[in-house]
């Protein structure tokens, strides 16, 4: 139904916002002047200690300085309560006493037949009831004692018994009047196409009543109660009343719950919402085991901005978190979205509350997996990744189902955050295959994205791939001492490499100093230049803690220079030149890698939701940028331990051995 702007005004002028308003809050009593129609209170829609949610009588509206929620009598009913907005326009009418226009005759007409039916479904429901206490219900009420429902979860569900006869419920029907075509309108009868007569289309099953938005039976749901019985769940065909691609399960008692929750918990079926109630969690609804639709979603996004979805961790609990997925997409915006659970293999809902009540219930809903997580999840696991071919159709792949997001927003925010992952999973891949020793695609776990169920990828944002590079730092340390050329060759680069170690980078800070301050001596004469702080911060470095210099100048610094030659193996020889100059090279790619890494995270951190065109074409080309980087250092790295290999066949083993061991060493 459509209304004038003339009869919201009129509702609005009759009915004071601060009535609607006042259900929700308590006023401030220091701020708020009832005379001048201006109220204060703490608001409902955030957490606050001080009021900062402001009731505008005058114009009619609500303005939140907090959090920044506005609107009119309408929206506040919509926000709070769940309502749709004609809903709440039917509402605030009868509260104002302001008459709603009469509809359209062809309105008139549906809506009357929809109520009609409404009430065939009523006086059916009322039948199943009466059937459950029956002696003909003696083995659904068995079932009822198996599912550990209690007598009120039964009464307040509504929960029946259609019995096994071929038209009980037709004769009882008849009996009180209502038309067979009713019945069938209502899906409560199936009429044969070859003319037969028609018959229940509820038999031998317990029923549970579906209820619209307002608390109306509209449909039924019907568990088989014969073991061998097809199918297991039964429900009502579609009606005029009962469309399954919009309907959501226990919405009408779920309503008020998740908005005073913020929380919304959705489950697969009806059974297993009804045991979650019972269980204390009131904010439950179901599914009707269909896929999610578009209006699906937003009724759920009615009841909470980030429903939680709980699935059976069985593989058919993940093909339909998987559905879901891609039911979802598409209809996201800002500020919605889903989180995702999925239960031990093997337990429902109703199992984990038998075994471990509502907390452990509340321990599974913890562990909720943003709908990114899961999307991730499902195109990496499955994916193969050993060829810059596969590795371009995964990238296709989640950038495709990316682009089908409308919201533009979040649709930048998922291809932020999904650049990220592919770097970082790009990474570590070919770190991995180096460790292994073969070349790129060797070995039979080299190339799967996922690294096997022991192994699932990280689903971290921007986690760093090799945490604290705790060697690297150290062996670029002791590679300046050993080779002061290098440090005077790459003194800038090694200035402004991140290191995180504090005692390492105080020693490379020391190494920096003696190398820019004394440029006219000659690189032989490092050594003589090196002072009395330098062999305490040495000291520092190999001990771990202050206990001041050990010695002066010269030779009192070969005792401290010999231990970090034990420390560093590739230290104690002398591979040739260029290894350990491209070795050396590499441990600042790495550290600047690092840098790189921390500095996009910031900078993902800052952009947040508002993200401009020239923001993202940014963050892009460095994204793109750290990824190049990541793949030359992964190519150098194999590189050089490839080189070592070589060298370890030319040289004494032991010797070469620890070259080699040290050159795959700090990341």
């Amino acid at each position: 139904m459509r209304f004038s702007p003339g009869l919201l005004d009129e509702i609005r002028a009759r009915l004071p916002l601060s009535e609607v308003v006042a259900r929700r809050v308590s006023w401030d009593r220091r701020k708020t002047q009832v005379a001048r129609g201006d109220f204060w209170a703490c608001c409902p829609f955030h957490q606050e200690k001080t009021p900062s949610f402001h009731v505008d009588d005058r114009r009619g509206r609500y303005k939140c300085f907090g959090c920044g929620a506005s609107g009119d009598h309408f929206r506040f009913l919509t926000e709070t309560e769940g309502l749709s907005f004609p809903e709440a326009v039917e509402r605030l009418a009868e509260q104002s006493g302001v008459p709603l226009p009469a509809p359209d005759p062809r309105a008139a007409e549906r809506a009357e037949m929809r109520a009609s039916l409404a009430d065939v479904c009523e006086m059916a429901a009322r039948y199943f009831q009466a059937e459950l206490t029956t002696s003909g219900g003696e083995a659904a009420r068995a079932y009822v004692t198996r599912r550990r429902l209690k007598p009120e979860t039964v009464r307040e569900f509504r929960i029946g018994f259609a019995p096994n006869g071929r038209d009980g419920l037709k004769r009882h029907l008849l009996g009180k009047g209502v038309d067979e075509a009713a019945m069938v309108e209502a899906g409560l009868l199936i009429r044969p196409d070859d003319g037969r007569a028609s018959y229940d289309r509820f038999r031998n099953r317990l029923i549970i009543p579906i209820q619209d938005d307002r608390g109306r039976v509209v449909a039924f749901g019907g568990r088989t109660l014969d073991p061998d019985g097809q199918p297991k769940y039964l429900n009502s065909p579609e009606t005029p009343l009962f469309h399954k691609g919009a309907m959501v399960f226990n919405f009408h008692r779920a309503r008020e719950p998740a908005y005073r929750l913020g929380q919304a918990l959705v489950v697969e079926g009806y059974m297993d919402a009804i045991a979650l109630w019972q269980a204390g969690f009131t904010h439950v609804v179901a599914s009707l085991g269909t896929a999610f639709t578009e209006e699906q979603v937003g009724r759920l996004w009615r009841l909470a901005p980030e429903p939680v979805i709980c699935f059976d961790g069985d593989a058919a609990g993940v093909s339909a978190a998987h559905r879901a997925v891609d039911r979802i997409l598409p209809v996201l915006r800002s500020g919605h979205s889903f989180g995702f659970v999925f239960l031990p293999d093997g337990k429902d809902p109703d199992d984990l509350v038998a075994e471990g009540g509502a907390a452990a219930v509340s321990a599974q809903l913890d562990r909720a997996m943003p709908l990114i997580d899961v999307l991730w999840s499902r195109e990496v696991e499955s994916a193969r990744i050993d060829t810059p071919e596969r590795k371009a159709a995964l990238e296709k792949s989640l950038d495709d189902l990316v682009r089908s997001i409308a919201d533009e927003r979040v649709k930048r925010g998922y291809q932020l955050d999904i650049r990220l992952r592919l770097s970082n999973l790009f990474y570590r891949q070919a770190r991995a295959m180096r460790e292994q020793g073969g070349p790129a695609g060797g070995g039979k776990r080299a190339g799967r994205a996922g690294g096997g169920p022991d192994a699932p990828p990280s689903l971290s944002r921007a986690e760093a791939p090799t945490g604290p590079l705790f060697g690297s730092e150290r062996t670029l340390c002791g590679l300046c001492l050993k080779y002061p050329e290098l440090l005077e060759r790459y003194v800038e680069r090694i200035s402004l490499a991140g290191i995180s170690d504090a005692l390492h980078a105080r020693f490379r800070d020391e190494l920096c100093r003696i190398a820019t301050e004394l440029q006219d001596v000659p690189v032989s004469s490092f050594f003589e230049t090196l002072d009395d702080r330098f062999y305490q911060i040495l000291s520092e470095v190999l001990d771990g803690e202050e206990r001041g210099a050990r010695g002066g100048r010269g030779g009192r610094l070969q005792p401290r220079f010999q231990d970090l030659m034990q420390r560093l193996p590739i230290l104690r020889h002398d591979p040739p030149a260029d290894f350990i100059e491209d070795l050396f090279c590499h441990y600042l790619d790495t550290l600047e890698i690092r840098g790189l890494e921390q500095e996009l995270e910031a900078e993902l951190d800052a952009l947040g939701e508002a993200v401009d065109e020239e923001a993202w074409q940014r963050f892009r080309a460095q994204s793109q940028d750290l990824a190049r980087r990541r793949e030359e250092c992964a190519r150098d790295e194999q590189e050089l331990a490839d080189r070592g290999r070589v060298l370890r066949n030319a040289r004494p083993a032991a010797a070469v051995a620890a070259m080699a061991a040290q050159s795959g060493q700090g990341h």
